[in-house]
């Protein structure tokens, strides 16, 4: 799977994110101009102790993401969609576009990719979720879908035995 964060703003969610693709062997794609530098302190609180283990591209532009991954299966995640996330079937190597905290993705994107845009259902009147919070919610459907290739499905107790 693919995570692409369209123009971030805040340094935590990005961190937080960058852990969640460290934990689901999920690619990271950073499109700039980003709203913090990577070594920011928020960034490291967040997830940066996970950084080095992170598989993690930036791309100077939305142009130049689309050069480098010409044959990409892109969804758009935006409150603007009519289909819900739930109701598209992903690939396994499906890249999951998020836009930006402030504004999220640029509307002409959407028109262009009506067909691939989903939403996460919410109340009448709610502007958005967090976009960490967005990110886990499509992307543990997608892995879900996939069977989770890959990941461990169990857990380890520290002390007790069940």
């Amino acid at each position: 799977m693919n995570i692409v964060l369209l123009e971030p703003e805040i340094a935590s969610n990005t961190g937080n994110i960058g852990r969640t693709c460290v934990a689901t062997g999920t690619k990271l794609h950073l499109i700039e101009p980003l709203g913090f530098q990577l070594t920011e302190k928020n960034l490291k609180r967040a997830g940066m102790d996970y950084w080095d283990r992170l598989d993690v591209t930036r791309y100077i532009d939305y142009e130049d993401f689309l050069a480098k991954n010409p044959d990409a299966v892109i969804f758009m995640a935006t409150t603007k969609a009519r289909q819900s996330y739930d109701e598209v079937q992903y690939p396994q190597n499906a890249f999951l576009l998020f836009g930006k905290e402030s504004g999220g993705i640029p509307e002409e994107l959407l028109v262009q990719n009506r067909e691939r845009c989903v939403r996460i259902p919410m109340l009448e009147g709610e502007r958005s979720l967090n976009l960490a919070n967005s990110v886990a919610i499509l992307l543990y459907e997608a892995l879900r879908q996939n069977g989770f290739p890959g990941l461990s499905a169990e857990g380890e107790l520290h002390h007790l035995n069940w």
